[in-house]
């Protein structure tokens, strides 16, 4: 059934006038009223019928952000930076993810039709990526937080990955481990490639193992490699949660970290302090990301020139007891 106006107005609280103009960027309606009512529009899905007229471009003072799932582990230090940032510059936020999939795309879909919000901010959901190049190029200011490798048409920002990867493989050669394993993510991601090349360029191996960045992936290849015989005397895991895994299934087997095999992570997730022993991994500016991104956004909304390349922002390698 097609939600309404009046669906909007009782669950806002609010009469069908204030809604239609806050819809309408029209008459004087409370700042908090008005992000009442487009926090219900956004919820419920509500999208104006043809005879209403759109909200103006640039009139809301919201910014999106569309994310594939809350919970993966660096997500709510994204999403701090984001939201800092944009309450400073007196905008509001609406938070869209994609865990029912196409529906979550359909509602996502749905508020842009209804312009509830100037520009957005993304961290891409898998299969996405032609759909916001193509809202992108309807007139949609767009900021995408960690390109995967796709290098999309609109801006980004991006960390040092390669050079992530070859500061691991530098600290795994000084302390004298020779015989590493390195624990992957998913091998379409550009990240991925990124972390396995920079290590290589230190660091030769040819045991590598590309997991999904889960915490059994990484229990799972230790278990079978141990099994099998596999002689190494460090992990490189391209997430912390996989070097979790890692530091579990080594304990379990018997095996002395970093004594007998060194871990490091990558990510540097509010975790990694807290693992036993405390993770060796490679910082990713998380919250920073999340600031800058929406700082391109507002700056572009302001009518600033968005810069023609990612901006960069590099990787850091935090030592800890897990690789000395």
């Amino acid at each position: 059934m097609r939600v309404t106006i009046a669906d909007v107005a009782r669950e806002a609280g609010v009469s069908k006038t204030t809604v239609s103009r806050v819809i309408n960027a029209k008459g004087e309606v409370d700042g908090s009223t008005a992000a009442r009512v487009r926090e219900v529009i956004a919820t419920l899905g509500y999208v104006p019928s043809s005879g209403a007229v759109g909200l103006a471009r640039g009139s809301s003072r919201t910014v999106g952000m569309l994310v594939p799932s809350l919970t993966w582990p660096w997500m709510g230090e994204v999403l701090q930076g984001v939201v800092d940032t944009v309450e400073a510059a007196d905008y509001g936020l609406l938070l869209f993810t994609c865990n029912r999939g196409a529906e979550s795309v359909e509602r996502f879909t749905s508020q842009v039709s209804a312009r509830a919000f100037d520009g957005l901010v993304v961290v891409e959901p898998e299969n996405t990526l032609d759909h916001l190049t193509a809202l992108h190029r309807g007139g949609l200011p767009i900021v995408l937080i960690d390109d995967r490798g796709h290098h999309p048409e609109f801006p980004s920002v991006v960390t040092t990955n390669h050079e992530g990867g070859a500061s691991a493989a530098r600290h795994l050669l000084a302390a004298g481990r020779t015989r590493p394993l390195v624990l992957t993510g998913p091998q379409h991601f550009g990240c991925v490639r990124d972390r396995l090349d920079g290590f290589r360029t230190v660091l030769q191996t040819d045991l590598v193992v590309h997991g999904d960045f889960t915490e059994r992936s990484g229990r799972q290849a230790v278990e079978q490699l141990l099994a099998e015989g596999a002689q190494f005397d460090s992990v490189f895991a391209h997430n912390d949660i996989s070097a979790a895994g890692v530091l579990r299934a080594l304990r379990a087997a018997g095996r002395s970290v970093p004594d007998d095999i060194a871990v490091v992570g990558f990510d540097d997730i509010p975790m990694a302090e807290h693992t036993e022993p405390p993770l060796t991994t490679v910082r990713q500016p998380t919250r920073q990301m999340g600031e800058t991104a929406a700082r391109l956004l507002l700056s572009h909304l302001g009518g600033t020139a968005t810069p023609d390349g990612p901006v960069v922002l590099p990787t850091e390698l935090v030592v800890r007891l897990s690789a000395p």
